[in-house]
């Protein structure tokens, strides 16, 4: 348990570092999509303010703003979107809007689930919310599918640059499963073989009488 909270206070801790132009997974541009959420939270304003989800077609599912579109766009220009919206209630609205993108984390994680998580967490800090790998997760063999495109991460590289990319809305994360060759195998093996033996041991004595 302690080795598992280390490990996730860690990720938590590193900074992100700036990514190469020639990684070889695509960053492309944060956006919203449907199933995202946003918070949006108004000064001394309750009735705009709250945590929002994304309809299928791309507006924000509330009654008052309702008409403002934000998926597919810069995530600055989304927030021009709301300010406007807002505008039409107060004058110089001050307000603060936090995307959260939709994020799958499964295999040999703890907690494999659905999250909903800042743009700025990274692909290892992804994983550290869903509790970070189980006792047979391999951190070298991490699947991203991004844009229909899949990638595979080896964040136990010193130089695992890619480990710290920042997500983005629809990625799913898999963490594979490390294959025990005794336990998977022999172990198997050797009990059929030992089942095998007993039947025909009773067999034999069976004859014996």
């Amino acid at each position: 348990m302690f080795r598992h909270f280390r490990w996730i206070l860690l990720l938590f801790l590193l900074p992100p570092p700036a990514l190469p132009a020639q990684g070889a997974v695509p960053a492309g541009m944060a956006t919203l999509r449907p199933g995202d959420l946003v918070r949006i939270t108004v000064w001394r304003n309750a009735e705009l303010s709250g945590e929002f989800e994304i309809g299928g077609d791309g507006h924000i599912q509330h009654p008052l703003y309702r008409e403002v579109a934000v998926t597919g766009v810069p995530l600055e220009e989304a927030e021009d979107r709301v300010r406007s919206m807002i505008a039409r209630h107060q004058s110089a609205p001050q307000f603060v809007m936090e995307p959260r993108f939709r994020v799958a984390v499964g295999g040999e994680v703890q907690e494999p689930n659905l999250y909903a998580l800042p743009p700025e967490r990274t692909l290892a800090q992804a994983i550290a919310m869903a509790g970070g790998p189980t006792e047979r997760g391999r951190l070298d063999n991490v699947r991203l599918l991004r844009g229909g495109r899949e990638f595979v991460v080896d964040m136990t590289r010193p130089d695992a640059d890619l480990a710290q990319m920042a997500i983005r809305s629809g990625d799913q994360i898999m963490v594979a499963r490390r294959v025990s060759v005794f336990r998977e195998y022999i172990a198997p093996f050797a009990a059929v073989t030992a089942a095998v033996a007993a039947v025909l041991n009773v067999i034999l004595r069976y004859q014996d009488i």
